[in-house]
C-alpha cells in the first residue's frame, strides 16, 4: 500500500472542494485551482476530508496513488496559505530591481537579464540582492525560482551568484600558490 496516498487530506473551513468526473478543482481564500484526475484514480470527500483511492494495483497504478493525493494536498495548502521561495545573490554589484511584470537582474554581465513574471506569481525585492517568489500553485513557484537561480547558479570557488536562502555553497580550495 502506498504510505502517501492512502493518508486522507484534510481540507480546511475556508476551502471549497468541486470534484468532477475527470477532474478536481480546490477554491480558497489566495485563488483557485483544478487538477486532472487519472481514469484509475478516484477522490471521495467524506466529512472535511479528501481520501484518494486506485482501482488496480499495478505499478502505474500505485504511482498515480501516492502522486494525485500530494497534488491535492500542495493545491489545499496552496489556496490557503500559499508557497514562498527566497532567492538571494551574493556577488559586488548584483542587485535585482522590479518593473511592472519584468525582473531585471544586473549579474555583471555586459547586458541586464530580463525575466518576464508568469500569471499567477508574485515576485518581490525586499532588499537590491533578495528575492521573493510567491504564488498558490507550488510547482509554478518553484519552477520560476530555479529559472532565475539558473541565470547564475553559485559558483564553487567564491560563491558568487544566485541561491536560495539558506543554500549552502560548498567552496573549493583554488589553484595554489608554488613557493
Amino acid at each position: 500500500m502506498s504510505r502517501i496516498g492512502t493518508r486522507p487530506v484534510v481540507i480546511p473551513k475556508n476551502v471549497k472542494v468541486n470534484i468532477g468526473k475527470d477532474s478536481i478543482g480546490i477554491e480558497g481564500l489566495k485563488g483557485k485551482l483544478q487538477f486532472p484526475l487519472h481514469m484509475r484514480i478516484k477522490v471521495v470527500a467524506e466529512d472535511d476530508k479528501l481520501k484518494v483511492t486506485r482501482l488496480g494495483n499495478t505499478k502505474n497504478d500505485r504511482a498515480l496513488h501516492g502522486m494525485t493525493r500530494a497534488m491535492i494536498a500542495n493545491m489545499v495548502k496552496g489556496v490557503n496559505d500559499g508557497f514562498v521561495k527566497q532567492l538571494e545573490m551574493v556577488g559586488v554589484g548584483y542587485r535585482a530591481q522590479l518593473s511592472g511584470k519584468k525582473l531585471t537582474l544586473q549579474l555583471g554581465f555586459t547586458h541586464p537579464v530580463e525575466f518576464m513574471i508568469p500569471e499567477g506569481i508574485i515576485i518581490e525585492v525586499p532588499k537590491q540582492t533578495q528575492i521573493t517568489i510567491k504564488g498558490i500553485d507550488k510547482q509554478k513557484v518553484g519552477q520560476v525560482a530555479a529559472n532565475i537561480r539558473a541565470f547564475l547558479p553559485p559558483e564553487p570557488y567564491k560563491g558568487k551568484g544566485i541561491r536560495y536562502v539558506g543554500e549552502y555553497v560548498r567552496k573549493k580550495a583554488g589553484k595554489a600558490v608554488a613557493k
